[in-house]
């Protein structure tokens, strides 16, 4: 009996160690999984190429057989040429300082990033690893393009938005905002940020404006008998509630508050862009681009696609993306909520 008890000790510190590592890779397996839900990945893409294609493919078809033979043979001579040019100013570039390096050949390049925001504007946190990362590495000589969504949303959120975007405005970074459907109201906010602003004629910008609606059911609840307490400390700390009964004064400080915010909002534009008549466009409204460019609101009318192709032979064009591990909870809910606008546009007035 005595080896039986020897091996199976044996088996129980084998299986005592086996459990310890397994632990530990768990362990280690787990936080990475954390670690990169929190911190996401930077994706950062030269995407010069793909406009060349769509550039090339355009020229092509609306050449004939023999011309398109002829463009596709010089431009494999071209292609070998600047390949050459690249690997020449690599060897430079090992020698000499920047400034030899940029006479080299070496284009100065065109940072895109995109900003499609949501009500709270959560994607505040992505465009902050974004801007941190072009920050790191950009040059005097380099400019920055942001492709800008939103018809805005709560005030902190995108007033956290436009002071990332203004990281590059204070250190005189040529900065332009380009808009393709929608930059309203904190969306117009962050484009204003920029030193030019450029929109699709039919996107809108404006609604330099706050609004606030709260759902007051005090009638409702008092009808079945029910009692709201509602304690305080300090004369203004709740202004307006839900299940309370509201008073003409709680709505006059709340319509004051909302008179602070807007005067904020104002001042804000007027700063970054001094040639707007912000009384006369500070009043809620929102027009499309080919309408707020004679109020100044916006520079140039253009797609962003236009804009882009426009650098092209000037400017290497780099896309950067933080693209942030989501969780299933928030897949669902961005799902729905997907879903829900949608139904509301397709019942929604449209062209």
């Amino acid at each position: 009996m005595n080896w039986f008890s020897q091996y199976a000790l044996f088996l129980a510190e084998t299986a005592t160690v086996v459990i310890a590592i397994l632990s530990i890779l768990i362990f280690i397996l787990s936080q990475r999984r954390k670690l990169s839900i929190v911190a996401g990945r930077l994706s950062v893409k030269d995407i010069s190429q793909e406009y060349e294609q769509i550039k090339d493919d355009i020229l092509m078809s609306s050449m004939d057989e023999l011309e398109a033979k002829q463009y596709t043979k010089d431009l494999k001579k071209q292609k070998k040429l600047e390949k050459k040019q690249a690997k020449l100013a690599v060897k430079q570039k090992q020698k000499q300082d920047k400034s030899s390096n940029q006479a080299a050949g070496a284009k100065p390049k065109l940072f895109v990033l995109s900003f499609n925001g949501s009500m709270d504007a959560h994607e505040v946190e992505e465009l902050r690893q974004e801007i941190t990362a072009v920050l790191a590495i950009i040059k005097p000589e380099d400019q920055v393009v942001i492709k800008l969504e939103s018809p805005g949303g709560v005030v902190h959120g995108y007033g956290l938005a436009a002071s990332q975007l203004l990281r590059f405005r204070t250190r005189n970074i040529p900065f332009t905002a380009v808009v393709d459907k929608v930059a309203a109201s904190g969306g117009y906010m962050m484009a204003c940020t920029a030193n030019k602003i450029v929109a699709a004629p039919f996107a809108i910008v404006g609604s330099i404006g706050v609004v606030a609606q709260i759902p007051n059911f005090n009638r409702l609840l008092k009808k079945h008998d029910v009692d709201i307490e509602l304690q305080t400390a300090g004369e203004y700390k709740r202004t307006l509630t839900m299940f309370g009964e509201n008073t003409d004064e709680g709505r006059q400080k709340f319509k004051q508050e909302l008179e602070e915010t807007h005067l904020l909002f104002k001042d804000f534009v007027k700063e970054y862009r001094p040639n707007v008549d912000i009384e006369q466009v500070a009043t809620g409204e929102h027009w499309f681009a080919a309408q707020a460019k004679d109020k100044g609101l916006v520079d140039e009318i253009s797609t962003s696609d236009d804009f882009i192709l426009s650098h092209l032979d000037t400017h290497k064009i780099i896309s950067v993306s933080f693209q942030r591990k989501q969780k299933l909870s928030e897949r669902i809910s961005k799902n729905v909520v997907k879903n829900v606008e949608r139904l509301l546009f397709r019942q929604g007035n449209g062209l």
